[in-house]
């Protein structure tokens, strides 16, 4: 079917027009299977189109069309009104599964029902699979060179009988020029250096890069990796100096430049001249940012790509407009925030996430108010100049010991959203997970993200359907990215085995609030029914605690301020070990007078932390011994920041309020058991 429908293509295309005549269109409708005609009104209104994008190559839509699609901008929840998928990475049955989310297939089913005419699903299926079919042929990234569909687009299409549409159109276009390979098998030169040059460094002030020299020795990196490029000194801060890259008597891992914007025009052509670094990563803001920094920026990045032609590829280059990375494993900091003002200590056992972003104040921010995430990699990318989403993700997602990949996006260069999402499939399959979140959401924002990183961000709906179809956790702002990947983190070897929820507190709002926040616009958690077995031991639990009269034995069940730590722990562990649960919120109700939640008690001494009854005491080994989440609720100002950060420290998943917890688990069991259906499939 493909050659067949290339050939209609190719012959538009070979006569000079980029659109197709009517033959040609009715020929293309036939290969496809779908008819040309008027199916008479009150029937469901689709939209189908194969659409050429700039960030993810063909992309194929269905959802609302006609009248209907006009209405339904911006008033259906996510995935109601369409859904998209990158042809590449969908075949015709998973994409009838996104489908059926959407109102336009409820409506089109229940008008099946009606009429007693059979499902709908065969023949969507044939239609998606032959649009598949036709999108992969004549993606940007076929073998059929000069050639692209710019855009297929059959609105409105009509199922009864058969499927019919009303208008039809098709466009042509010439593919967008794509940039090198970059030789991303150096990333590893860049986040694990033997050697190191800084080119930048004030000798007698504290600009950005004598702040970068201090944050690479202060972070415990050693003085005889470092080398400064710098004429007529010897040494700064006990570092040795050179005259030059041409001087240098060894070849570079990196080299961090931290000059003014106008001085790296030139530096770049010497990095590339002297071929005496690996990797560079360049500092200075304000490259392609402004409006007279286009050309330039423009001839920079040309320069760079060219490079990766030579022999061993060339150097590659992080940023500009870059705060640089911090490599635990690679033993630096070149961030030229002073340690003072984010300090990076070690909050897991293991560490084993990476936090990647155009933005390095995004990272910073997050960091400073959740030190738990605690990455073993943080890189800022900038502009993209050279390296790209897809080049970070696509290394990272091939590195043993990586678990959680975040990553912060405002927008693509061209072509980089395809080998984005290959990325994210790949990690997926080897089992890691991909929480991802994207700035740019309104025209306001999209402004903004041209004005900070020169990237141009795409739509929303499309960026979130086609990157959450890939096998990513989409985050849709940024308290839900902090959420998302804290928890990936902390409950990533745990078994994720449906949507059925236990809900444990002592406050009666915190109970009904965990069971209003199960529903997100695509997926929602359930209470579990619990089985008689656990309604026993519960019942047991509350007549030890003195509890039976006041509590009845429910979920979500609230077992009244007078429960103490103990009780709601042990509660817990009866309620995860209930094959009718996969996942149990816990309030631990830090203010009640019964639960040890303050460092010290002086209205009643022992009755504390350090207790051995007292939750951070109790719980740890109750999570550890048990292979589905738990997730605690601290809820209580900074008097119980103690109790959340011990929990904390010792890998439990802790939320400080139940909505916000309960809302981001509701959104990780969707992402989790997604990511299973993709692993399946393979």
């Amino acid at each position: 079917m493909g050659n067949g429908l290339m050939a209609i293509l190719t012959q538009a295309a070979s006569a000079g027009r980029f659109t197709l005549d009517s033959a040609e269109l009715k020929a293309l409708l036939s290969g496809l299977g779908v008819e040309q005609g008027d199916a008479g009104a009150g029937g469901a209104e689709l939209r189908f189109t194969l659409t050429n994008t700039r960030e993810f190559g063909m992309v194929i839509s269905a959802g609302l069309g006609g009248l209907d699609a006009e209405l339904s901008e911006g008033a259906f929840k996510r995935d109601r009104a369409s859904v998209h998928a990158a042809t590449e990475m969908t075949d015709a049955e998973d994409f009838l599964g996104q489908f059926k989310r959407t109102f336009a297939y409820k409506k089109l089913a229940a008008q099946a029902e009606r009429a007693d005419r059979s499902s709908p699903d065969a023949a969507l299926a044939a239609c998606f699979g032959r649009l598949i079919e036709l999108g992969n042929a004549v993606s940007a990234s076929s073998s059929q060179a000069g050639l692209v569909l710019n855009r297929l687009d059959l609105n409105p299409a009509h199922l009864g009988d058969r499927l019919t549409v009303q208008s039809v159109s098709c466009t042509l276009g010439a593919p967008i020029p794509k940039r090198l390979g970059r030789p991303i098998a150096k990333i590893d030169k860049l986040i694990h250096p033997k050697t190191i040059g800084l080119i930048g460094v004030s000798g007698s002030g504290m600009n950005f890069g004598r702040i970068i020299l201090r944050n690479l020795m202060g972070s415990g990196c050693a003085k005889e990796r470092l080398t400064i490029i710098r004429p007529n000194e010897v040494e700064i801060d006990g570092v040795k100096c050179v005259e030059s890259l041409a001087a240098l008597d060894h070849k570079l891992d990196l080299l961090i430049v931290a000059v003014p914007s106008g001085a790296v025009y030139g530096l770049v052509d010497e990095i590339i001249a002297t071929d005496a670094v690996e990797s560079v990563m360049l500092i200075p803001g304000s490259l392609g940012e402004t409006e007279a920094s286009v050309e330039p920026a423009a001839i920079l990045a040309a320069k760079i790509n060219a490079a990766h032609g030579n022999a061993g590829g060339g150097p590659i280059f992080l940023g500009a407009n870059c705060l640089g990375v911090v490599s635990h494993p690679g033993g630096y900091d070149s961030w030229f925030i002073p340690l003072e003002r984010l300090p990076k200590p070690k909050k897991k056992p293991e560490r084993n996430s990476v936090l990647l972003s155009q933005s390095g104040a995004f990272m910073i921010t997050r960091l400073s108010r959740n030190p738990w995430l605690d990455p073993n990699y943080m890189l800022a990318l900038g502009n993209q100049t050279d390296l790209t989403h897809g080049d970070m993700l696509t290394y990272f997602s091939e590195q043993p010991g990586i678990e959680t990949i975040g990553i912060y996006v405002e927008g693509f260069k061209d072509h980089d959203g395809l080998d984005f999402i290959r990325a994210v499939r790949k990690a997926v399959l080897s089992g890691k997970q991909v929480v991802v979140y994207k700035s740019g959401k309104t025209p306001a924002g999209a402004a903004g993200v041209m004005g900070h990183t020169a990237s141009i961000a795409g739509d929303l709906a499309l960026f979130e359907s086609v990157v959450r179809q890939a096998g990513a956790i989409v985050a849709e702002d940024l308290d839900a990215f902090d959420d998302l990947f804290y928890m990936a983190g902390a409950l990533h070897h745990k078994t994720i085995a449906g949507n059925r929820l236990g809900g444990i507190s002592g406050a009666g709002f915190e109970a009904v609030g965990m069971a209003d926040s199960t529903v997100s616009d695509t997926f929602s958690l359930e209470m579990g029914v619990l089985t008689p077995d656990t309604v026993r031991k519960v019942s047991d639990i509350l007549v030890a605690k003195k509890l039976d009269a006041l509590v009845a034995v429910r979920n979500s069940i609230d077992i009244n301020p007078g429960a103490d730590d103990e009780a709601h722990l042990q509660i817990t562990e009866a309620f995860i070990q209930d094959p009718n649960i996969d996942a149990v919120v816990v309030g631990l109700d830090p203010t009640a007078p019964s639960v040890m939640g303050l460092v010290e008690s002086k209205l009643r001494p022992g009755i504390d932390l350090a207790n051995p009854k007292s939750s951070p005491n109790l719980m740890p080994p109750i999570v550890n011994r048990n292979d589905k989440p738990i997730i605690a609720i601290v809820d209580g100002g900074p008097l119980y920041d103690a109790m959340a950060g011990q929990l904390m420290d010792q890998g439990v998943c802790v939320f400080r309020n139940c909505v916000r917890g309960t809302k981001a688990l509701t959104r990780y069991v969707e992402a989790r058991l997604h990511s299973d259906a993709v692993r399946k499939r393979g």
